[in-house]
């Protein structure tokens, strides 16, 4: 007989508790073992029952996931936690993965998905979301290509035109400043935009902003 799966449930609704014991047993290989309203009273149980999964809700009061999480992992409780909450938030879930999660499952997630998620995190997997799979791609992509614009190099006259349209100023005034004509503007502003792969004055502002300020931080 195969060993039955235990799994303590931590969350501060009574009806997703309800809704996680009722989803398990379908599936004869899991027991709820016990559940909580709190990190707290959770990582008591988890320090007596060490259950195999642990089905960690993110936002709780007192104490939230990333908290508890944090705290069971210091206690050294050998439980595979998963975070299951609704929030899609890409800081959330590279704090939580980063902190030691086994997963992160959104709990608009369909039932036999997740418990299927929850055999493959038994087996030693990393588990998530598809949602938040697409997440993390689309971070990893942002980051990459973010990367690769602060390695561009742009002319003294485009770095002294990107500064002038960080200011909001328009290519007309911006060319009587440099004793230039619009057009010239217009070609260097062109330039910039494609060397550093944005698409409006706008977003060439905001970089100059996110810079600058990256900047000052290091300082």
């Amino acid at each position: 007989m195969n060993k039955i799966i235990t799994i303590l449930v931590i969350d501060d609704h009574p009806l997703i508790r309800r809704g996680i014991r009722d989803l398990v047993s379908m599936d004869n290989s899991f027991e709820v073992v016990a559940d909580a309203d709190n990190g707290l009273s959770g990582i008591e149980l988890a320090k007596s029952l060490q259950p195999d999964i642990i089905l960690l809700d993110f936002n709780m009061d007192k104490m939230n996931g990333l908290e508890t999480l944090k705290a069971i992992k210091a206690a050294n409780i050998n439980s595979r936690v998963i975070i299951l909450t609704v929030s899609d938030n890409e800081k959330n879930v590279v704090e939580t993965l980063r902190a030691g999660a086994d997963g992160y499952l959104l709990k608009d997630m369909e039932p036999e998905d997740m418990l299927q998620r929850l055999h493959q995190v038994v087996n030693g997997h990393i588990i998530l979301s598809q949602k938040v799979s697409e997440l993390i791609v689309r971070g990893l992509h942002k980051e990459s290509s973010i990367k690769a614009r602060e390695k561009t190099e742009l002319t003294q006259r485009e770095e002294q035109i990107l500064s002038l349209v960080a200011k909001g100023l328009s290519n007309k005034v911006i060319a009587r400043q440099l004793n230039i004509v619009e057009s010239t503007v217009k070609v260097h502003v062109k330039n910039i935009l494609r060397k550093l792969n944005l698409h409006s004055r706008v977003e060439a502002a905001v970089w100059v902003v996110e810079q600058k300020a990256k900047k000052n931080q290091g300082n």
